[in-house]
């Protein structure tokens, strides 16, 4: 990996080359999902039909389209029982972590009638999207679909590309029945995207749309923001490290990697104090990745996105890690919860040479659907608060509003709006109204 003395030139060079994998850069792409997304919004099931034939080589139609019991029971027979257990747990350490984010409508009265309050009500229908071309991730099933489920969704759709032969990844299938997806549809890219947010005859309308895709997928969410809500525009992987001379580099190493090997615009990057272990880090990596089976996207992903930076100071590494706000941060120093009281900007951070960010990825429970390419500085993970609406709730007793009445005209009036300022006005007449209440 290339080392580079972390100055003000260098982070804002680093920066701007980050910022060059967000799917916002990707304009050459938006022409087609344009057209995707306008023929599935226009012609339906026949569109979806079309799509999938051409993409997935696979003749969907209305009897096939949706994923059977059979289809489900299939799947367990074909995945060992021990990695069902393994899905099992992890489901259960989601669900518990998910649980504590739940919050309770509430109201607030006082003494002269005024009640205030907010009513939390999940939303009625969720969509999530799993990919299933380059890799399939069980894991992102359980992350998108259970805090949906904490939340009280009523029903939840998943929509996953299939195979030329119609069939969908055992794992994908497995994980979807343990998180509680209500129907499973074999359909992918853009155009699943599409039929979600506007139906068709087949597949509903849903309230909003959840799940990583690939750049298609990520542009259409885009392209259909605002006619359904969505979680983000997610971009390619990224993980940052900040390390002391106390940290293990094969460790630093492993980490490290482990996000490089998801594609060739994932950001691997090591801020640390220390020249030793910059150098031992390097020699690190070279090692394990000759081992690695996805060498080759490795290679390519830290010849184009990996760094280790050498920092002065702690402070330092710390402003940088707060101005690259990193989808995942580990902090692996001398005492790593002083650091993290310094860190504002971050997906999720993991504490410790034993909290490595596969942990967060698979097992630990709090979500891995994360903000990248700096939206951690504005976006937080995925989280139940994503399926909820909140909903004001006010009402105003005669008395309430008579102490409150000149102060709300006085405020329309500034604005110019004298209906506004009439509507509460007539309330305090003093003549009786033609329905003969005394005002």
């Amino acid at each position: 990996m290339r080392t580079i003395k972390l100055t003000k030139e260098t982070k804002e060079d680093i920066l701007t080359n980050l910022l060059k994998r967000s799917p916002s850069n990707y304009g050459a792409y938006e022409a087609t999902v344009a057209e995707i997304v306008g023929n599935v919004r226009e012609k339906g099931d026949e569109a979806v039909f079309a799509y999938t034939k051409q993409f997935d080589k696979f003749d969907l139609t209305a009897e096939n389209i949706r994923v059977t019991e059979e289809e489900i029971q299939e799947a367990y027979r074909a995945l060992d029982e021990d990695l069902i257990a393994v899905y099992r747990r992890s489901a259960e350490n989601i669900r518990i972590f998910h649980e504590k984010q739940l919050r309770t409508s509430w109201f607030d009265s006082k003494p002269d009638g005024t009640i205030l309050g907010q009513r939390m009500i999940p939303i009625s229908r969720a969509g999530v999207y799993v990919p299933g071309g380059k890799a399939a991730y069980p894991s992102s099933v359980l992350m998108n679909v259970i805090p949906a489920k904490v939340a009280g969704v009523e029903q939840i759709i998943m929509t996953t590309p299939c195979n030329s032969e119609g069939k969908v990844n055992a794992g994908t299938l497995v994980a979807a029945d343990i998180a509680g997806v209500d129907v499973i549809y074999k359909i992918g890219g853009a155009q699943a995207i599409a039929a979600m947010a506007f139906g068709t005859g087949l597949v509903p309308k849903v309230d909003k749309i959840t799940g990583p895709g690939n750049i298609f997928v990520a542009l259409a969410k885009k392209a259909v923001y605002g006619h359904v809500s969505i979680d983000s525009i997610a971009g390619p992987s990224e993980i940052l490290i900040l390390a002391d001379d106390t940290a293990n580099p094969r460790y630093v190493a492993a980490d490290l990697l482990s996000q490089a090997e998801h594609d060739e615009l994932a950001s691997a990057i090591l801020i640390t104090t220390s020249q030793a272990l910059a150098e031992a880090v390097s020699a690190e990596v070279e090692k394990f990745t000759e081992t690695l089976s996805r060498k080759a996207i490795i290679n390519a992903s830290l010849a184009n996105y990996g760094y280790i930076l050498l920092a002065e100071s702690m402070e330092e590494a710390v402003d940088a890690a707060n101005e690259i706000a990193s989808e995942h941060l580990e902090i692996l120093t001398k005492n790593p919860f002083d650091v993290m009281t310094r860190i504002k900007n971050a997906g999720a951070i993991f504490l410790g040479e034993y909290s490595s960010e596969p942990l967060g990825d698979y097992f630990a429970g709090p979500n891995h659907i994360l903000p990248t390419n700096g939206t951690a500085k504005f976006f937080s993970p995925l989280n139940v608060d994503d399926f909820v609406k909140k909903t004001s709730i006010i009402s105003y007793s005669r008395e309430a509003l008579l102490k409150a009445h000149e102060d709300i005209e006085a405020f329309a009036e500034s604005e110019g709006l004298t209906a506004h300022a009439n509507s509460i006005k007539v309330r305090f007449e003093r003549n009786e109204d033609s329905y003969g209440t005394q005002q």
